[in-house]
């Protein structure tokens, strides 16, 4: 029998939906942040474009692996289901421990201050006006998700259609203003040194498309995952790759190479220059709508691991209730919230809370991915390929294994790079080891 007949989970999730929750992750916070970053460890803007570009690819590829996963295994909980699946269940309760209280929450919460940041700059709240702001922002959307699955896919729908159409608004303004002129320019060296430099460029770069992983735990909510979740992976992919190519080439275009090193608020910059003060305010409320619709999407796609959780934990056995009036995991979703909000509180205490997120999640994002890769290879040698009936990963066994080549070297470069941050986020998840001495005998399975 599979999880949707036992859990009561009603499919009703179409390609359209899915993808645009993909996309509602994925679209607004590293796009308006990460550009400099990227650019202040390139030389060229050649460079800058072509680390966009294989960026993409990078994620290209993953979204293939998970799109064979997704499709061979639908399940609510995603990841936590292939970890289980492949690596057995300890592997996937330590995963379920570190996404719940350190790579979800530390995103949700990461997302809220950015939004915090720019309502600020609209209506002050005093010091701690960031994080008020992006406290209310996680208890409205974690209601709206609360109230059912229904209203949080059609305000992820409002929110993902705003967002890209004022992106394609902001690229359009920056295409037709830019100077041809910009993209032969040369600048000064980059940070670090040969493929050093590249390494960090493409590591700021992967932040900004990270999330588009959030799809698999769609796979139980849609109404054919066996045929539809690698033409969503693969989609989204897609729109995300030309999306953010366009509106880094805006970028280029308007300010040039030494202008996006020097900028700290890269698209009000831009708009600046081309409609002046009017153009700067309307960017903000961009962001804006970008930020919240990550956030819904996150906070949509995020609760589900808590309710695959429950499922395998006693004790946490209430996470694994999923609501029939909502038809949502909605005592997971009230968690989450609560959750996250304790992280923006922590937060509020350093001086970038944004930045404290992203060291606080890196590490431990990336390395359980680096076992998602490895669980399609488990999974391939053990299962077989499954057939016709379902997607299969092109060029076998060569995606996944680069897949997981660039997992590992993004948890060593993140180890590297997030300090205090990356050693508490590995520590909080070693506190989850008790769990697994308090899991079922038999894990919960689901086809």
């Amino acid at each position: 029998m599979s999880a949707n007949a036992v859990t009561g989970v009603r499919r009703y999730l179409g390609v359209f939906d899915a993808v645009a929750i993909m996309m509602g992750v994925v679209i607004g916070v590293g796009a308006f942040r990460t550009p400099p970053l990227v650019a202040g460890h390139v030389d060229s803007s050649w460079a800058f474009l072509g680390v966009w570009l294989a960026g993409g690819v990078v994620m290209l590829i993953g979204a293939l692996c998970y799109a064979e996963l997704a499709s061979r295994y639908p399940d609510a909980g995603g990841e936590y289901h292939f970890l289980s699946r492949a690596l057995g269940q300890r592997v996937a309760i330590l995963f379920g421990w570190a996404r719940g209280t350190v790579i979800q929450t530390g995103g949700i919460a990461a997302v809220a201050f950015v939004f915090g940041d720019y309502a600020s700059t609209l209506f002050s709240l005093g010091e701690h006006g960031p994080a008020l702001y992006a406290g209310l922002a996680i208890v409205v959307f974690t209601l709206v998700n609360v109230a059912g699955t229904h209203q949080g896919r059609m305000v992820q729908r409002l929110f993902t259609l705003l967002t890209v159409a004022l992106m394609l608004g902001v690229i359009v303004l920056g295409l037709g203003s830019m100077e041809s002129h910009t993209l032969s320019q040369r600048s000064s060296a980059p940070m670090g040194e040969g493929l050093s430099a590249l390494g960090m460029a493409m590591v700021f770069v992967l932040i900004t498309y990270g999330g588009w992983n959030e799809a698999a735990y769609l796979s139980a909510d849609m109404r054919q995952p066996q045929r539809d979740m690698a033409s969503v992976l693969l989609i989204g992919s897609v729109l995300l790759i030309v999306l953010h190519v366009l509106i880094n080439l805006s970028y280029l275009g308007v300010l040039g190479l030494e202008g996006l090193r020097n900028s700290e608020a890269v698209a009000s910059n831009m708009m600046q220059v081309i409609l002046g003060d009017t153009g700067a305010l309307a960017m903000t409320v961009i962001v804006m709508a970008a930020t919240l619709s990550t956030l819904n999407a996150t906070l949509f796609t995020g609760a589900r691991v808590y309710y695959a959780l429950g499922r395998d934990l006693p004790p946490l056995k209430r996470l694994g209730m999923w609501s029939q009036r909502g038809n949502n995991p909605a005592n997971a979703l009230v968690v989450q919230g609560i959750l996250s909000l304790v992280l923006v509180a922590l937060g509020d205490l350093h001086r970038d809370g944004f930045e404290a997120m992203v060291d606080y999640t890196a590490p431990v994002f990336w390395g359980f991915l680096l076992l998602v890769g490895i669980s399609l290879l488990v999974l391939r040698q053990r299962e077989g390929d499954g057939g016709d009936r379902v997607f299969r990963v092109p060029l076998y066994p060569l995606t996944p294994i680069l897949f997981c080549l660039v997992c590992a070297g993004l948890v060593y470069a993140s180890l590297l790079n997030a300090g205090a941050g990356g050693v508490i986020g590995v520590s909080i998840v070693m506190l989850g080891i008790p769990l697994l001495y308090w899991r079922r005998r038999e894990p919960t399975t689901a086809t």
